[in-house]
């Protein structure tokens, strides 16, 4: 019996060697990202040129050769480039068809108005296109329902990196509890960038890296702003933080890769390039309701 109990300590042993044996070390903690506004990658700089005081800054900003276009969720103001003069307005009314414009850009004398019905659900998506001259709206395309609310749309230059080149990229986000507007079962993890064609039908899609939806904040929402930039990068903003995100697109997969990170004046919200110089970004600081212009250095 003595025998019996000693055998049985000794294989215990040996098999408490083996867990031991088994247990992986620790990995270490990933170092800590600087406190938001203060993550620079390097080689990458923003210089801010200027601002103009402009009311209705209050969701985005779109821009041609000679005017900016400040854009809230009811109205567009028309302002000149040289001087901040505002020019004209258009505004869409309470309790009509127009609930939140989210952002726009100009193409061949057309702003065209991303709006959704945040934070209305079930989430519920549109295009609205005005004239530029006039500010009249002139075409409509619903979405209707999509999986995920429309907050930017841009067309990718035929040298923008990888998969996107040539086609229009939208993006259709999602919000985490307790946003206003977020949808049940849903986190903004399932925010998602998708491909369109001229027929505005998806193409493809892909997803935002996770690291890149925790640097948008705790509160929960997600990416407010895009677009394409200097060396055919996708550029992104989030809804609050100061910052600019630099993404490309993947040789495969279906996640973008985060590149760089440039502190700027915007808290989020929508922005876009300039078509005379596509290094000059405009975007907008929401609590002041002012435009700004700066310049983007990237890596040579």
């Amino acid at each position: 019996m003595k025998s019996v109990f000693l055998v049985g300590l000794l294989w215990a042993g040996v098999a408490a060697l083996r867990l031991d044996a088994a247990e992986p070390a620790a990995k270490p903690a990933a170092p800590a990202l600087p406190p938001v506004g203060q993550l620079t990658t390097p080689g990458w700089k923003f210089e801010e040129l200027r601002r103009f005081k402009a009311p209705e800054a209050g969701q985005g900003v779109a821009v041609d050769a000679e005017f900016f276009y400040a854009i809230n969720n009811r109205t567009i103001a028309k302002y000149r480039k040289t001087n901040g003069e505002r020019v004209a307005g258009w505004d869409g009314g309470a309790g009509g068809e127009y609930i939140h414009l989210n952002a726009g850009f100009v193409r061949e004398g057309r702003i065209y108005g991303i709006h959704s019905n945040f934070p209305g659900t079930p989430m519920l998506s549109s295009l609205e296109i005005f004239d530029t001259a006039t500010l009249a709206p002139v075409a409509s395309h619903s979405f209707g329902r999509m999986d995920g609310s429309f907050t930017w749309l841009d067309r990718a230059p035929a040298g923008a990196k990888g998969a996107a080149a040539g086609r229009w990229i939208a993006c259709f986000v999602h919000y985490s509890p307790p946003v206003r507007g977020a949808e049940s079962g849903r986190t903004n993890a399932w925010t998602q960038i998708v491909a369109l064609d001229d027929e505005w039908r998806r193409t493809g899609g892909w997803a935002l890296p996770p690291g890149l939806l925790e640097r948008f904040g705790d509160r929960g929402f997600s990416a407010s702003g895009g677009g394409f930039g200097p060396g055919g990068f996708l550029y992104l903003t989030g809804h609050d933080n100061p910052e600019l995100y630099v993404a490309e697109f993947p040789a495969a997969g279906s996640v973008l890769r985060w590149v760089a990170t440039l502190p700027i004046p915007a808290e989020g919200q929508a922005f876009c390039f300039d078509p005379a110089d596509p290094a000059l970004l405009w975007g907008i600081i929401r609590k002041t309701r002012e435009v700004f212009v700066g310049r983007i250095t990237r890596p040579n």
